[in-house]
């Protein structure tokens, strides 16, 4: 661990949690598959682009988690049996609608991202600034996504919250 000048006793915890954040991801990435895969009705086209879109994007991560892990100087988790026992995230019958898809991504979502923030408590306990970065960036990007798919599961006559815009214009009046 000289290399980067970190304690192992700090860096473990890391460690362990990105661990558990590999196993989230590759769970997740199979259920985008599955829903790429068996999407049906009206939405096809739109979900079966958005799905892939996704699937690309979870592949690369999976492997900057693991590739982190190495770079500090540990072997990631490498088994499916074990990203199946670790993980949070569950697998899902290919059998949903696509409102019943775009419920269990979000679902996913709020467990990923309570996993990365788990791993950012533990990386800045550690001064693990390489780790702090990496997974900022995927909670921004996640908050993102999750934005897109709850907006398309809205309806077109649904609002965001209006409380600033209203208190502004009593404010001007």
């Amino acid at each position: 661990m000289n290399y980067l000048n970190m304690n192992n006793e700090k860096v473990l915890p890391v460690v362990t949690e990105l661990n558990v954040l590999l196993a989230d991801y590759h769970v997740y990435y199979q259920k985008l598959r599955n829903f790429h895969w068996n999407i049906l009705g009206k939405n096809f086209f739109e979900l079966h682009h958005k799905f892939e879109e996704m699937y690309n994007d979870t592949k690369i991560k999976i492997d900057e988690i693991a590739e982190r892990i190495v770079t500090l100087n540990y072997h990631p988790i490498s088994k499916l049996s074990d990203y199946i026992e670790i993980s949070r995230i569950k697998e899902s019958s290919p059998l949903l609608s696509d409102k019943e898809m775009v419920t269990e991504l979000l679902n996913d979502h709020k467990i990923l991202l309570k996993q990365l923030y788990k791993v950012i408590d533990r990386a800045n306990k550690a001064s693990d600034e390489g780790t702090i970065d990496l997974i900022g960036a995927y909670i921004r990007e996640l908050e993102k996504s999750t934005w897109m798919l709850s907006a398309w599961q809205k309806d077109t006559n649904e609002i965001l919250n209006s409380n600033f815009i209203e208190a502004k214009e009593t404010v001007t009046s």
